[in-house]
């Protein structure tokens, strides 16, 4: 039977690995969100399905909304389905926590200090609020991919663990007249970046 060299077999070896590699290379994804103004979109989420719908098995990360000065925080949440938030009360007044949104209705009677953390298991928009004080809001993005990230001040979002290949990439934002509306592009990375999304929000 033939063999290679030394030299040639780590040669080859190095060439198959490097092929491997390339194939599923994890890239850093951006994306701008502006409004139909121009603008540029602060708290817009951008998500991205694998069009395959292959996904990493990994368990979903948690997240937390606190509550301070009669506030949640952050505003905009985003999390991978079946992930667990916490909502802890950081005031030295009870809050009583709820949403009657259909993906997950649920309320924490009135508490403060640590919250018992609810697990959304179904995609959609969760409205928090809270049953006390009328002005407090937030919102929640449940998402059907781990591939997700929230814009800054200049509407760009930047996913840095996105593997190549071909994506349904979405933008949300809380003040759509429709909540339940994205902006969808198709994409196959890697792409020309940053990719722009352009959403419809109603006046502040």
């Amino acid at each position: 039977m033939f063999t290679f060299p030394q030299g040639q077999r780590v040669a080859h070896f190095a060439a198959a690995l490097t092929v491997a590699l390339s194939s599923t290379h994890v890239l850093a994804f951006k994306a701008q969100v502006r409004d139909q103004n121009g603008a540029p979109i602060e708290d817009a989420v951008v998500y991205a399905v694998p069009i395959d719908g292959r996904l990493p098995h990994t368990r979903p990360a948690p997240a937390m909304i606190m509550q301070k000065n009669k506030m949640f925080m952050p505003l905009v949440t985003v999390v991978q389905k079946g992930a667990s938030v916490d909502f802890p009360n950081h005031d030295d007044i009870g809050h009583d926590v709820y949403s009657f949104s259909d993906p997950q209705r649920f309320e924490l009677k009135i508490y403060r200090g640590a919250s018992h953390p609810v697990v959304f298991d179904k995609t959609g928009v969760e409205v928090i609020g809270c049953n006390i004080h009328d002005t407090m809001i937030a919102y929640l993005l449940v998402v059907d991919t781990p591939y997700f990230a929230k814009t800054g001040h200049d509407g760009t979002a930047t996913l840095p663990d996105l593997p190549r290949g071909s994506y349904r990439v979405l933008a949300w934002n809380y003040r759509q007249h429709d909540l339940d509306a994205r902006s969808e592009q198709t994409i196959q990375t890697p792409a020309a970046m940053p990719v722009t999304f352009s959403l419809q929000l109603d006046p502040r």
